[in-house]
Protein backbone atom coordinates (compact mmCIF):
# COMPACT_ATOMS: atom_id res chain seq x y z
CA UNK A 1 0.00 0.00 0.00
CA UNK A 2 1.58 3.40 -0.83
CA UNK A 3 2.39 5.81 1.75
CA UNK A 4 0.50 8.60 2.63
CA UNK A 5 0.42 11.96 0.74
CA UNK A 6 2.80 14.62 2.21
CA UNK A 7 1.29 16.91 4.89
CA UNK A 8 -2.01 15.01 3.79
CA UNK A 9 -1.78 12.65 6.81
CA UNK A 10 -3.93 10.07 4.24
CA UNK A 11 -3.05 7.25 2.60
CA UNK A 12 -2.08 8.18 -1.47
CA UNK A 13 -3.73 4.81 -3.00
CA UNK A 14 -7.11 5.37 -1.20
CA UNK A 15 -7.23 9.02 -2.07
CA UNK A 16 -6.09 8.17 -5.92
CA UNK A 17 -8.98 5.61 -5.87
CA UNK A 18 -12.14 7.92 -4.24
CA UNK A 19 -10.30 10.56 -6.79
CA UNK A 20 -11.15 8.20 -9.61
CA UNK A 21 -14.52 8.01 -8.93
CA UNK A 22 -15.07 11.58 -8.62
CA UNK A 23 -13.72 11.71 -11.69
CA UNK A 24 -15.88 9.27 -13.37
CA UNK A 25 -18.66 10.92 -11.28
CA UNK A 26 -18.32 14.21 -12.98
CA UNK A 27 -18.13 13.08 -16.35
CA UNK A 28 -21.19 11.71 -16.08
CA UNK A 29 -20.27 8.24 -14.93
CA UNK A 30 -18.00 6.70 -17.41
CA UNK A 31 -14.19 7.58 -18.89
CA UNK A 32 -11.82 5.96 -20.72
CA UNK A 33 -8.66 5.40 -19.06
CA UNK A 34 -6.67 7.46 -21.01
CA UNK A 35 -9.26 10.50 -19.94
CA UNK A 36 -9.05 9.29 -16.20
CA UNK A 37 -5.03 9.44 -16.59
CA UNK A 38 -5.05 12.96 -18.11
CA UNK A 39 -7.66 14.43 -15.57
CA UNK A 40 -5.79 12.52 -12.55
CA UNK A 41 -2.41 13.89 -13.97
CA UNK A 42 -0.94 9.99 -12.99
CA UNK A 43 0.66 7.43 -15.59
CA UNK A 44 -1.79 5.25 -17.36
CA UNK A 45 -0.22 2.22 -15.58
CA UNK A 46 -1.17 3.82 -12.08
CA UNK A 47 -4.74 4.34 -13.33
CA UNK A 48 -4.86 0.81 -14.67
CA UNK A 49 -3.86 -0.85 -11.54
CA UNK A 50 -6.34 1.27 -9.24
CA UNK A 51 -9.04 0.51 -11.70
CA UNK A 52 -8.54 -2.79 -11.68
CA UNK A 53 -9.04 -2.58 -7.90
CA UNK A 54 -11.91 -0.92 -8.23
CA UNK A 55 -13.17 -3.14 -11.04
CA UNK A 56 -12.90 -6.49 -8.99
CA UNK A 57 -14.55 -5.16 -5.23
CA UNK A 58 -17.67 -3.77 -8.09
CA UNK A 59 -17.25 -0.01 -7.49
CA UNK A 60 -16.93 0.10 -10.94
CA UNK A 61 -17.26 -1.92 -14.30
CA UNK A 62 -15.80 -2.41 -17.60
CA UNK A 63 -18.35 -1.52 -20.80
CA UNK A 64 -17.94 -2.79 -24.05
CA UNK A 65 -16.27 -0.54 -25.65
CA UNK A 66 -13.93 -0.94 -22.76
CA UNK A 67 -14.51 2.65 -20.96
CA UNK A 68 -14.83 2.53 -17.51
CA UNK A 69 -18.27 2.88 -15.29
CA UNK A 70 -18.93 3.58 -11.89
CA UNK A 71 -20.30 -0.15 -10.43
CA UNK A 72 -23.39 -1.16 -8.61
CA UNK A 73 -22.01 -1.15 -5.18
CA UNK A 74 -21.98 2.49 -5.34
CA UNK A 75 -25.56 2.42 -4.91
CA UNK A 76 -26.14 1.34 -1.68
CA UNK A 77 -23.35 3.05 -0.31
CA UNK A 78 -25.01 6.22 -1.71
CA UNK A 79 -28.32 5.13 -0.36
CA UNK A 80 -26.94 5.13 2.97
CA UNK A 81 -25.40 8.34 2.86
CA UNK A 82 -28.41 9.78 1.80
CA UNK A 83 -30.11 8.35 4.61
CA UNK A 84 -27.21 9.54 7.11
CA UNK A 85 -27.88 13.30 5.46
CA UNK A 86 -31.27 13.44 5.91
CA UNK A 87 -31.13 11.79 9.62
CA UNK A 88 -28.60 15.22 10.43
CA UNK A 89 -30.87 17.42 9.00
CA UNK A 90 -33.98 16.63 11.01
CA UNK A 91 -33.83 18.72 13.69
CA UNK A 92 -32.85 21.93 11.40
CA UNK A 93 -36.09 21.76 8.77
CA UNK A 94 -38.01 20.41 11.93
CA UNK A 95 -37.24 23.90 12.76
CA UNK A 96 -37.70 25.39 9.47
CA UNK A 97 -41.25 23.91 10.05
CA UNK A 98 -41.81 24.66 13.60
CA UNK A 99 -41.02 28.44 13.01
CA UNK A 100 -42.59 29.07 9.77
CA UNK A 101 -45.23 26.45 9.69
CA UNK A 102 -44.66 25.22 5.52
CA UNK A 103 -42.88 22.47 4.17
CA UNK A 104 -38.67 22.17 4.47
CA UNK A 105 -36.66 20.62 2.50
CA UNK A 106 -33.08 19.12 1.66
CA UNK A 107 -31.88 18.42 -1.93
CA UNK A 108 -27.85 17.74 -3.43
CA UNK A 109 -27.00 17.98 -6.59
CA UNK A 110 -26.45 14.42 -8.32
CA UNK A 111 -26.05 13.43 -12.03
CA UNK A 112 -26.91 17.50 -13.06
CA UNK A 113 -30.15 16.36 -11.23
CA UNK A 114 -31.55 17.29 -7.72
CA UNK A 115 -32.10 14.99 -5.84
CA UNK A 116 -34.57 15.31 -2.83
CA UNK A 117 -32.58 13.65 0.57
CA UNK A 118 -35.26 14.79 3.58
CA UNK A 119 -38.23 16.10 4.44
CA UNK A 120 -40.58 17.45 7.36
CA UNK A 121 -44.00 18.02 6.17
CA UNK A 122 -46.33 21.46 7.18
CA UNK A 123 -48.75 20.84 9.45
CA UNK A 124 -51.42 22.23 7.16
CA UNK A 125 -53.78 19.94 5.19
CA UNK A 126 -53.01 22.10 2.09
CA UNK A 127 -48.85 22.20 2.07
CA UNK A 128 -46.28 21.16 -0.14
CA UNK A 129 -45.37 17.58 -0.41
CA UNK A 130 -42.27 15.64 -2.71
CA UNK A 131 -41.06 12.20 -2.03
CA UNK A 132 -37.61 11.83 -0.48
CA UNK A 133 -35.56 10.31 -3.53
CA UNK A 134 -37.17 12.26 -6.64
CA UNK A 135 -35.29 13.52 -9.22
CA UNK A 136 -36.14 17.34 -10.70
CA UNK A 137 -34.43 19.51 -12.87
CA UNK A 138 -32.35 21.78 -11.04
CA UNK A 139 -33.33 25.04 -13.23
CA UNK A 140 -37.15 25.40 -12.32
CA UNK A 141 -37.14 24.54 -8.48
CA UNK A 142 -35.74 26.59 -6.03
CA UNK A 143 -34.10 24.63 -3.85
CA UNK A 144 -32.19 23.43 -7.49
CA UNK A 145 -31.62 26.97 -8.33
CA UNK A 146 -29.96 27.20 -5.03
CA UNK A 147 -27.86 24.04 -5.84
CA UNK A 148 -26.92 26.16 -9.25
CA UNK A 149 -26.16 29.46 -7.61
CA UNK A 150 -23.24 27.57 -6.26
CA UNK A 151 -21.65 26.68 -9.76
CA UNK A 152 -20.03 29.08 -11.59
CA UNK A 153 -22.20 30.22 -14.54
CA UNK A 154 -20.15 28.58 -17.49
CA UNK A 155 -20.88 25.29 -15.55
CA UNK A 156 -24.25 25.66 -15.23
CA UNK A 157 -24.43 26.34 -18.82
CA UNK A 158 -22.99 23.52 -19.34
CA UNK A 159 -25.58 21.47 -17.26
CA UNK A 160 -28.41 22.85 -18.94
CA UNK A 161 -27.03 21.40 -22.20
CA UNK A 162 -26.82 18.43 -20.79
CA UNK A 163 -30.12 18.23 -19.52
CA UNK A 164 -31.93 20.87 -21.65
CA UNK A 165 -34.65 23.05 -20.08
CA UNK A 166 -38.03 21.14 -20.03
CA UNK A 167 -40.88 23.70 -18.36
CA UNK A 168 -43.10 22.23 -15.65
CA UNK A 169 -45.17 25.11 -15.90
CA UNK A 170 -45.41 28.34 -17.77
CA UNK A 171 -43.41 29.98 -15.25
CA UNK A 172 -40.33 28.22 -15.80
CA UNK A 173 -37.32 29.82 -17.42
CA UNK A 174 -36.96 28.77 -20.84
CA UNK A 175 -33.57 29.95 -22.07
CA UNK A 176 -30.27 29.61 -20.11
CA UNK A 177 -30.08 33.86 -20.50
CA UNK A 178 -32.52 33.81 -17.99
CA UNK A 179 -31.88 31.15 -15.97
CA UNK A 180 -28.14 32.82 -15.61
CA UNK A 181 -29.85 36.25 -14.94
CA UNK A 182 -32.29 34.97 -12.61
CA UNK A 183 -29.26 32.64 -10.09
CA UNK A 184 -27.24 36.32 -10.61
CA UNK A 185 -29.30 37.85 -8.79
CA UNK A 186 -29.59 35.19 -6.27
CA UNK A 187 -26.03 35.40 -5.49
CA UNK A 188 -26.47 38.98 -4.58
CA UNK A 189 -28.96 38.41 -2.39
CA UNK A 190 -27.86 35.10 -0.69
CA UNK A 191 -31.34 32.96 -2.04
CA UNK A 192 -33.60 31.77 -4.68
CA UNK A 193 -37.23 32.34 -4.77
CA UNK A 194 -39.48 30.14 -7.10
CA UNK A 195 -42.51 31.72 -8.18
CA UNK A 196 -44.41 28.14 -9.52
CA UNK A 197 -42.05 27.07 -11.68
CA UNK A 198 -41.91 24.03 -10.66
CA UNK A 199 -45.74 24.15 -9.27
CA UNK A 200 -48.48 26.33 -10.02
CA UNK A 201 -49.47 28.15 -6.77
CA UNK A 202 -46.40 26.86 -4.81
CA UNK A 203 -43.76 29.62 -3.55
CA UNK A 204 -40.32 28.14 -2.59
CA UNK A 205 -36.99 30.03 -1.03
CA UNK A 206 -33.78 28.45 -0.85
CA UNK A 207 -30.49 28.90 -0.23
CA UNK A 208 -27.11 26.94 -0.31
CA UNK A 209 -25.89 25.03 3.11
CA UNK A 210 -22.20 25.73 3.23
CA UNK A 211 -19.42 23.33 3.67
CA UNK A 212 -21.48 20.37 2.82
CA UNK A 213 -19.86 17.09 1.17
CA UNK A 214 -21.28 17.77 -1.80
CA UNK A 215 -24.00 20.41 -3.69
CA UNK A 216 -26.95 20.92 -0.95
CA UNK A 217 -29.21 22.95 -0.67
CA UNK A 218 -32.71 24.01 2.06
CA UNK A 219 -35.40 25.18 1.30
CA UNK A 220 -39.41 26.04 2.33
CA UNK A 221 -41.69 25.80 0.30
CA UNK A 222 -45.94 26.39 0.32
CA UNK A 223 -49.02 27.61 -0.85
CA UNK A 224 -48.14 31.23 -2.45
CA UNK A 225 -51.04 32.41 -0.67
CA UNK A 226 -49.85 31.78 2.21
CA UNK A 227 -46.21 32.50 1.71
CA UNK A 228 -46.71 35.44 0.42
CA UNK A 229 -43.26 37.76 -0.88
CA UNK A 230 -43.87 39.89 2.43
CA UNK A 231 -42.95 36.42 4.45
CA UNK A 232 -39.82 36.48 2.08
CA UNK A 233 -38.15 39.05 4.72
CA UNK A 234 -38.86 36.49 7.82
CA UNK A 235 -38.16 33.08 6.31
CA UNK A 236 -34.82 33.87 3.96
CA UNK A 237 -33.29 35.33 7.15
CA UNK A 238 -34.12 31.97 9.05
CA UNK A 239 -32.87 29.57 5.91
CA UNK A 240 -29.73 31.07 5.80
CA UNK A 241 -28.94 30.86 9.86
CA UNK A 242 -30.09 27.39 9.63
CA UNK A 243 -28.34 26.53 6.75
CA UNK A 244 -25.06 27.81 8.42
CA UNK A 245 -25.52 25.90 11.39
CA UNK A 246 -26.24 22.54 8.89
CA UNK A 247 -23.14 23.64 7.60
CA UNK A 248 -20.93 23.74 10.57
CA UNK A 249 -22.36 20.40 11.71
CA UNK A 250 -21.35 18.61 8.55
CA UNK A 251 -17.83 20.46 8.78
CA UNK A 252 -17.57 19.17 12.20
CA UNK A 253 -18.25 15.36 11.16
CA UNK A 254 -15.50 15.46 8.24
CA UNK A 255 -12.94 16.51 10.65
CA UNK A 256 -13.41 13.77 12.99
Amino acid sequence: MAAGSPGGGGVQSVERAFELLEIMASAGGTVALSELAERAALPQPTIHRLARTLLVMGYVRQLPNRRYALGPKLIRLGESAAKLIGAWSRPHLAELVERTGETANMAVLDNDMAVYVAQVPSPHSMRMFTEVGRRVYPHCTGVGKALLMQLSNDEVLALVERTGMPASTENAHLTPDALIRDLERSRSRGYTVDEGEQEVGVRCFAVPVPDAPTLTAISVSGPAARMTLKSETQITPLLKRVARELGSEFDREASL
